[in-house]
């Protein structure tokens, strides 16, 4: 007689709710039909204050009515779509299976088999997958209003959720360039790793944060100070 294998919960996937995107795009439609309106009234008063307007500003209140609600109200859409598309190429998809935790990105994906996880948490707007020995397996930038959608897939699958907050929040320390506590190669991915964030190189980023890891360093970002914790 076979013994009935035990039943595993699907995976879960957590994006960002094309509910949300749509809003976006509604919104932004929905701005562009109320400027229809208001162009004509605020390029009269900037006219009346300042002897002028923009050139844009005349240019749209120039336009009849007739033709100002659809073409403004396509602006709109246009440019909600446009700000809908860029947050969702910056929220990862993370399927979360029984066995597995996978990462989709704009950079590809990244798989984390579920017996080399020992802690889920998220750090400020990141989550963050460890190992039994406390290195990244993966830290990722995601929307604060995803936090409760992540909670609640890890604990469904029964990974070791950890909320909100770092197990070793007080082992990080701020990088100071050349400080004591690490050698001359830390030190020069860190430097690197800064200026590529201070010039918007990400995937530059990712690599020296991941050349770190190698070396044992975690690094985390608080506002503009890169902190480390050494595993």
């Amino acid at each position: 007689m076979r013994t009935p294998m035990a039943k595993r919960e699907p995976p879960i996937t957590v994006r960002l709710p094309e509910a949300w995107l749509r809003a976006i795009i509604l919104g932004g439609a929905a701005l562009g039909l109320g400027a229809a309106f208001a162009v004509g009234p605020l390029a009269d008063w900037m006219i009346s204050l300042f002897d002028s307007a923009p050139g844009p500003l005349r240019l749209a209140a120039a336009l009849p009515l007739v033709w100002a609600v659809p073409v403004l109200t396509l602006c709109g859409g246009v440019a909600g779509a446009w700000v809908a598309g860029t947050w969702r190429k910056e929220n990862p998809v993370i399927e979360v299976g029984a066995d597995s935790v996978v990462v989709y990105d704009a950079t590809g994906g990244c798989h984390v088999e579920r017996a080399r996880i020992a802690e889920v948490f998220t750090d400020g707007r990141e989550l963050v997958l460890r190992d039994a020995g406390g290195r990244e397996h993966i830290r990722t930038r995601v929307d604060s209003g995803l936090a409760g959608r992540l909670q609640s897939a890890f604990e469904q699958q029964r990974y070791p959720w950890h909320g909100a907050i770092d197990p070793h929040e007080a082992d990080y320390t701020a990088w100071v360039d050349n400080g004591p506590g690490l050698d001359e190669r830390a030190h020069t991915l860190l430097r690197m790793r800064q200026r590529a964030l201070a010039d918007d190189r990400n995937g530059a980023a990712d690599e020296a944060r991941d050349e770190l890891r190698t070396l044992g360093i975690s690094v985390r970002d608080r506002g503009k100070v890169q902190q480390y914790r050494k595993v």
